[in-house]
């Protein structure tokens, strides 16, 4: 999320160019203005089911109670929407005055419609609060917009699933996953769900099979130059087929959604169907809302992707990124006022205890951390020798979802392991 083409950014594996405001759009004159009367906050964001939909209520309700003069219309909209709404609505006269925002190039890219608030000198103290975590939503130097959650992906499994199947410490390499994969066959379990229907968790295995075979400077190089060129770009996809060969997912994975319905990725580890799935620290908050099982979480455990033989990167570099949200220029001091709630140890205990949010962006929040398995992803994001934003999020939105279609399409059998590199130029 590299001296690009168009713009750039601070973040995970990203330097940022000179002059980006003057190319790109955002400038203090994007600061927000204070507002004459009363107020109307358009909010868009992913929480579309409980706990985070009910949390985001209740921050909006608790808002407008202590600022009068404010009212928030909130507007929950499914994760795979935001690619194709947010564009379209920064190129109209009347996008939302705050939007879920990831970061990185995606934020790069939407900054040059000129409608992305400059957020520096507001959330100036939040900002240094989060610390070094805020600095993938900076381009140039300029902050335009923040996260409020951190991730971290890596594998949920079932406890219960992986004894059943005599498994009895979660795999530390490649060869060991394959090995548990078979186990598992044998004992009539689906051993890994995934929502290929959704594509971008079928990004997760090409970017950690890369992150494993490229030495974490190329892949940091490869970033700033949006150039996958380096031939463990091409190993990563040999890896990747490799394992595809032992054929680990479920049946018809290809139409499976990732978190939407009990038949979901997500909803097959809840209801025991499969026995882990590669996804973010959010995925048990996902699970609660797809089973009926109130033991789900003590069921759950949580390893690292493995160590991959013979490669050339760091086994303990992580993939990761963060949710966040970004102010439209439309909007008032109100919008930034409303971040700083968002920010606030409060807030952001509320979506911890929940059980809405797994990593705060807030370090005063992580005291309200109580599961077990959660402790054990925040140990281990603090332990990482380095945290790779998402590829697709890493690099420009265009050749983020590039890269994003050829893996999928390689998951669907078509393309090579070259191609998928290839399709980022």
């Amino acid at each position: 999320m590299r001296t690009i083409r168009t713009c750039a950014l601070v973040v995970a594996g990203v330097v940022a160019t000179s002059g980006f405001a003057a190319a790109c759009g955002g400038s203090s004159d994007d600061e927000a203005k204070k507002a004459d009367g009363p107020v109307t906050l358009t909010w868009w964001h992913n929480g579309t089911t409980a706990p985070l939909k009910d949390v985001w209520q209740q921050t909006a309700e608790g808002f407008q109670k202590a600022n009068p003069d404010v009212s928030i219309k909130v507007n929950p909209i499914q994760n795979e929407q935001f690619t194709t709404k947010v564009p379209v609505a920064l190129q109209s006269s009347n996008p939302p005055d705050v939007y879920q925002q990831w970061g990185g190039g995606q934020l790069a890219t939407q900054i040059r419609s000129g409608k992305v608030m400059d957020i520096t000198k507001p959330l100036a103290s939040e900002v240094e609060t989060i610390g070094s975590a805020a600095e993938g939503w900076a381009v140039d130097g300029k902050q335009y917009g923040v996260p409020f959650s951190l991730h971290i992906v890596g594998f949920w499994y079932r406890k219960d699933l992986f004894e059943k199947a005599g498994i009895t410490s979660p795999p530390t390499t490649i060869d060991e996953l394959k090995a548990d994969v078979d186990k598992l066959k044998q004992a009539g379990i689906t051993p890994i769900a995934i929502g290929s229907k959704d594509r971008w968790p079928d990004a997760f295995w090409w970017d950690y099979f890369a992150l494993r075979h490229c030495p974490t400077d190329t892949v940091k190089q490869a970033m700033k130059d949006v150039k996958l060129d380096d031939p463990c770009f091409t190993k990563a996809g040999e890896e990747l087929k490799a394992f595809l060969d032992i054929k680990p997912f479920q049946k018809g994975f290809l139409g499976t959604p990732a978190q939407q319905g009990a038949g979901s990725s997500a909803g097959m580890v809840a209801n025991g169907k499969a026995a882990m799935e590669l996804q973010g620290d959010w995925e048990p908050s996902v699970m609660t809302a797809l089973t009926d099982d109130k033991k789900l979480r003590s069921k759950l455990g949580w390893f690292p992707f493995p160590a991959v033989e013979g490669g050339q990167g760091d086994p303990d570099v992580a993939l990761g990124g963060g949710d966040g949200f970004s102010c439209t220029t439309k909007a008032t001091t109100a919008c930034t006022d409303f971040l700083k709630d968002i920010l606030g140890p409060d807030v952001q205990k509320q979506l911890v205890s929940s059980g809405a949010v797994s990593l705060p962006a807030n370090p005063a929040a992580a005291s309200a951390i109580s599961d077990a398995t959660v402790k054990d992803v925040l140990s281990y994001s603090q332990k990482a020798s380095f945290i790779q934003t998402y590829f697709d999020v890493a690099l420009p939105t265009s050749q983020g979802q590039a890269l994003n279609d050829a893996i999928a399409n390689y998951f669907a059998g078509q393309g090579s392991p070259a191609e998928i590199g290839k399709s980022v130029e």
